[in-house]
């Protein structure tokens, strides 16, 4: 078993790159990304992007240093190895793999094992232990997040939420469970408007048992109240600290539109353009709220599959109603002293933030105005 890395020579975002893989396993190439203090989006399918600033720290930490050719070599030799025609089929299964292995790893950290706990009540009632209720719980929520009628709260904005929280932690932030709980439950009610297919708006959906489904309460922020719910039902059926489960519930409502520190960045409808400054918020909020936007720091061509993700969320909207309100949430952020409220977040995506919502807001203005034509 080793770990190799080739020298930095592939261009992008200003700097050259390495390729950091294992000849083994992907556990132990996770492993030693992490010791080295690298973000796991650096992580692409079958290795780890490494900047060429970081390569000597690599060979210290044991990487060894090989050819290019080296690296494809070991990875087709391991069967880890994944071809270019192959990445949109395993994409999604290594995003279940990270999600499942992060939720294990909440469930860790709060000391949920086989012999903890007290299980009380709900769904998890039939669970053997809990730890039992914690897969079956981390299950449902995959399950959630995998709903078919999401088109940009799904899971792929759970594992970017998780991987900017991530991040942030390399810039020495610390990550509290109860701000990665409400990163997990914080969209995991979604009616959203994006699932309203008929003429009339009122959706098609179905409600769930608990109320918590298509057919339940559709006021804006309904669904970050019903998964607020949902997490404070949960986690008190596990037999959490009820004070965490009423944080991390107060969380999610957080990341409502009109809520004094809302994010929301999937939202179109024009309501409460924001504040001109982001309202204050304890470090284990300010955190979710940040990750929650990072999207907007994302590349272009990642910023753009996610504004046409919202549009297709809104797609009973019509083009113009759906510009004029989309570019008054935009510009409310646009607004703020700061998009991001921490400072490793404004360090990381407040430049690009700022480009990318300043040209959504001229398309969709563009868009208006040919509409108007």
């Amino acid at each position: 078993m080793a770990i190799l890395i080739d020298p930095p020579a592939w261009p992008a975002h200003g700097t050259l790159w390495s390729h950091l893989v294992s000849n083994a396993d992907y556990t132990e190439l996770h492993a030693f990304a992490a010791r080295l203090g690298l973000p796991r989006r650096g992580f692409d399918l079958d290795h780890y992007d490494v900047p060429a600033a970081r390569y000597a720290d690599a060979v210290a930490a044991g990487a060894r240093p090989v050819t290019a050719k080296d690296v494809v070599h070991e990875l087709r030799a391991a069967g880890l190895r994944v071809r270019q025609r192959d990445r949109d089929a395993v994409a999604p299964l290594r995003r279940r793999e990270y999600l499942a292995g992060e939720w294990a790893s909440l469930g860790a950290r709060l000391g949920i094992t086989a012999g903890s706990g007290t299980v009380t009540d709900g769904a998890a009632e039939s669970a053997a232990t809990p730890a039992d209720a914690w897969r079956r719980l981390g299950d449902d929520l995959l399950g959630r997040w995998g709903e078919a009628h999401r088109r940009y709260h799904d899971a792929r904005h759970l594992e970017d939420v998780l991987l900017a929280l991530d991040m942030l932690g390399t810039r020495g932030e610390r990550i509290a469970p109860e701000t990665l709980l409400a990163a997990w439950f914080h969209d995991a009610v979604y009616a959203g408007a994006g699932s309203r297919s008929q003429a009339d708006g009122t959706g098609t959906g179905d409600a769930r048992a608990d109320g918590t489904g298509a057919g339940a309460e559709t006021a804006p922020g309904a669904d970050e109240r019903a998964s607020a719910r949902l997490a404070a039902a949960s986690l008190g059926s596990l037999g959490i600290d009820p004070e965490l489960a009423q944080r991390v519930a107060a969380h999610i409502e957080a990341t409502a539109p009109g809520h004094a520190e809302a994010t929301a960045p999937g939202h179109a409808e024009a309501t409460a353009p924001g504040h001109a400054e982001a309202a204050p918020a304890a470090p284990e909020r300010a955190l979710l709220l940040d990750a929650d936007l990072a999207i907007f720091g994302a590349s272009p061509s990642r910023y753009a599959e996610y504004a046409a993700a919202v549009r297709e969320e809104y797609a009973h909207v019509p083009d113009a109603d759906f510009a004029a309100g989309r570019a008054a949430i935009l510009a409310g952020y646009l607004a703020r002293p700061a998009i991001y409220r921490t400072a490793a977040a404004q360090g990381l995506w407040e430049a690009r933030a700022r480009e990318n919502v300043g040209a959504e807001i001229a398309r969709l203005e563009r868009s208006r105005d040919a509409e108007r034509a």
